[in-house]
């Protein structure tokens, strides 16, 4: 199937718009006219002349132009009729919006769903999905509304989930944190669209460099293996796998219809195709932005901090994530011990003490930039102390723009730090509240480029 017309359409319609603002087809509509889309967009509805200042027909078969791509927002029993009637006007892309189908026992109302799409060879999204979003043609069908749910920015991380819920919740993180996104895709029941088509479609997107995904299960074991392995040699794919107790199972075949597999085989199929495998939404969201720097050429690590108790905990934890702890050079700490004051600890962790400011954080960076034995640097910034401001994200951005080596931070706090935290994760610096879970993303990243670099799925450091 072709998806483009899902993510690049010239054209859409909104079929089941109202001027109801608490009815889905009157937020998708707003969010197109309102959003930047810079197509047409024809709302539908046989009840309703005007939605918007903007002329509203009967059907799609009554919009004088073409359309690429449909948004079918509308009972249960009318999906089916409406959907016919985007395949007689010649329509591509669809994305159902509306439950009610093989989620809740109607699986023969949506075999016929399945039927007409392959009918008129539509590449239908869902039924029972929150929606897409891409970001660089401003498509945005997702029915809850953006004063409630932020939009992300534009960026390189791709999420595609079978739960919208589980959706809506990572983009809207990824919005507060100033965290950009390339595409969002809730695929919902998977009839038509599902998870290997969208894993396909973002192998060879130009503007993903990371995917996440949320599974609940996968309808074709064979193809996904064959894929996953594809995607995840060229592109990270950090996934979730929901539905692993019987419990979880069930609630997984009332919610999107899936029909949950052993967790066990799972877990082996994602280290089997270098899928990186995490266990909660925060580490969905926290270990894809890591992706997006910088592979490290080993797994020895330099440490900056100017709190020394939260350096020790790094260290704690760099060790028991499988990273090493990296012997800077003689010339490094010669030229530490010549530049700062004595009572700096010139170690890893490279402890610049409570009085640190932003010129000792650069002269750091740079020292283990410029340090062929540090791999990768983790920087630990506390901003309650008197002589650190917000001015020390500038050279720790600077650093991690010269894309040499992967830098991320740490930094804990209360609404200061927040503040600071967000403008490093706006330029591009992973920065996290938890060293258990900066160096636990860390070393996923350097298993994944050991991988990669090898050639093979190694062992798990």
């Amino acid at each position: 199937m072709d998806l483009r017309c899902l993510f690049e359409p010239k054209s859409v319609a909104v079929i089941g718009a109202s001027h109801d603002p608490k009815k889905l087809g009157h937020v998708i509509f707003k969010n197109f006219i309102e959003g930047g889309f810079k197509g047409d967009v024809y709302p539908i509805n046989p009840n309703i002349d005007k939605i918007l200042n903007r002329k509203c027909y009967p059907s799609v078969l009554d919009v004088p132009g073409s359309i690429d791509h449909a948004v079918i927002a509308v009972p249960a029993p009318a999906v089916a009729k409406v959907l016919t009637e985007c395949g007689e006007k010649g329509v591509k892309g669809a994305v159902v919006i509306t439950s009610g189908f093989a989620e809740v026992g109607n699986i023969k109302g949506e075999k016929e769903l399945v039927e007409i799409a392959k009918k008129y060879d539509i590449a239908l999204i869902g039924p029972n999905c929150l929606g897409l979003i891409d970001t660089k043609a401003k498509v945005d069908s997702v029915f809850l509304p953006m004063y409630k749910l932020q939009r992300p920015k534009k960026g390189d991380i791709a999420f595609i989930a079978q739960s919208g819920a589980v959706g809506s919740c990572v983009i809207d993180l990824a919005a507060e944190m100033g965290v950009g996104i390339s595409k969002f895709v809730s695929y919902g029941n998977a009839s038509v669209v599902n998870e290997c088509d969208l894993l396909e479609y973002l192998r060879d997107d130009p503007n993903t460099r990371v995917i996440a995904a949320y599974f609940e299960m996968v309808k074709d074991g064979k193809r996904f293996l064959r894929i996953a392995k594809d995607v995840a040699q060229n592109k990270p794919v950090i996934a979730i796998k929901a539905g692993k107790t019987a419990g979880g199972m069930k609630a997984a075949a009332s919610h999107t219809a899936a029909m949950a597999g052993s967790a066990d085989v799972y877990s082996a199929v994602f280290r089997q195709t270098r899928i990186i495998e995490v266990e909660s939404l925060t580490d969905l969201f926290d270990y894809s932005k890591i992706f997006l720097q910088p592979a490290p050429k080993g797994r020895r690590v330099g440490i900056i901090t100017n709190g020394g108790g939260v350096g020790v905990l790094t260290t704690d934890w760099a060790e028991r994530h499988g990273l090493q702890l990296a012997n800077f050079s003689d010339e490094t700490k010669k030229k530490a011990r010549e530049k700062f004051p004595p009572h700096v600890n010139i170690g890893n962790p490279l402890d610049l003490a409570g009085d640190a400011d932003k010129e000792r954080y650069e002269y750091a960076l740079e020292l283990l930039m410029d340090d062929d034995n540090v791999d990768s640097i983790i920087t630990i910034i506390l901003f309650q102390t008197v002589s650190l401001d917000a001015s020390v994200n500038d050279v720790i951005i600077a650093a991690s723009q010269k894309r040499k080596k992967p830098i991320i931070a740490i930094s804990i706090g209360g609404e200061y730090t927040k503040k600071n935290k967000v403008i490093l994760e706006s330029a591009g610096v992973p920065t996290y509240t938890s060293p258990y879970v900066a160096t636990g993303a860390l070393s996923k990243l350097t298993w994944y480029a050991r991988c990669t670099k090898e050639g093979v799925c190694i062992p798990f450091i």
